[in-house]
């Protein structure tokens, strides 16, 4: 590693469904897995979601393993749809008995701890081994918005997000640097009428309404406020959400884009590329994004490529 203080790679950049092809391999098709590394002693591994993306990083992690200490790392789930947990089976690390892997996430059940969410995979009528078949120690922690020390420097804030499940984004922050993450999630919105001549408009409810949107809105931009990097979801265009994916839970490139420059975010990565778009389409509306930005902007902003390296 350089001199860098922390490490960012993209291992699966997809939502909702892993889409291979020849009309994907610039950007490529695995769903969402994103790896840091940091820049001390310990070789501390974070991992960001369990998506398709996860098996080749577990077969880079083997294939450097033998020159380098038994695999140590901490997995943060954003939340347990299929397409951000998918990989975890796949994962190559799980089957070797000196990895240490810790996983953290928030769960929509407050009955049914972390663990049982990513176990149900794990069941005969799924996959051909069972959680207890694993050879690698793990242990789950549930987890809601809050601040977690990892200790040597690092912590890591959580906050929710605007999804149809519990969903949390993580801000990572060491040695000065901040890497934010923020998918699935869309704008959040006043979801009661606020048409006088709707038959239910209340101007009392549609005014809280507002207003409850509004601070929600603040607060996650104060959660990316000053970052170095926005990993952020970008699943459509603003033409493609008003049009019929509001309330799909997730954003259109452009209020990426607004949110990175009111946080004042150093560089933006659009993620979670929807599993129909191609290649060509990516670099044009990536492109155009580009060409959009305020001329008397810092921000820089590009599209989520696998295996594409950030250093910090």
């Amino acid at each position: 590693m350089s001199t860098a203080q922390m490490q960012v790679q993209f291992w699966g950049v997809r939502g909702s469904i892993a889409c291979p092809g020849p009309e994907t391999v610039v950007y490529g098709g695995n769903t969402a897995c994103i790896s840091i590394r940091f820049r001390d002693e310990t070789e501390r591994l974070i991992i960001i979601d369990a998506g398709t993306g996860l098996r080749s990083l577990g077969d880079a992690l083997i294939a450097d393993s033998v020159s380098q200490m038994p695999i140590r790392a901490d997995l943060f789930l954003s939340h347990t749809h299929w397409d951000h947990i998918s990989g975890f089976p796949f994962f190559a690390p799980l089957y070797h008995p000196d990895t240490r892997l810790s996983v953290y996430g928030p769960v929509t059940g407050e009955d049914e701890p972390l663990e049982r969410f990513i176990d149900d995979q794990l069941r005969y009528r799924y996959f051909p081994l069972r959680s207890n078949e694993l050879l690698a120690k793990i242990a789950y922690h549930s987890i809601g918005e809050g601040i977690l020390d990892l200790g040597d420097g690092l912590k890591v804030r959580s906050q929710y997000l605007n999804h149809s499940l519990l969903c949390l984004g993580y801000r990572f922050e060491y040695r000065g640097c901040t890497v934010c993450t923020a998918f699935d999630t869309e704008p959040f919105r006043n979801v009661f009428p606020s048409d006088p001549a709707h038959p239910e408009y209340d101007p009392l409810i549609a005014a809280e309404g507002d207003r409850a949107a509004s601070e929600a809105s603040q607060r996650l931009r104060g959660f990316f406020q000053g970052a170095e990097l926005l990993i952020h979801d970008a699943q459509y265009t603003k033409a493609e959400y008003v049009d019929s994916k509001v309330g799909w839970g997730h954003s259109a490139m452009e209020d990426a884009v607004d949110a990175a420059l009111h946080a004042g975010v150093s560089q933006l990565i659009l993620f979670h590329h929807d599993p129909q778009r191609t290649d060509a389409q990516l670099s044009r509306l990536e492109s155009a994004l580009q060409r959009k930005l305020p001329p008397d902007t810092t921000l820089r902003a590009c599209a989520a490529r696998e295996r594409m390296i950030i250093e910090l």
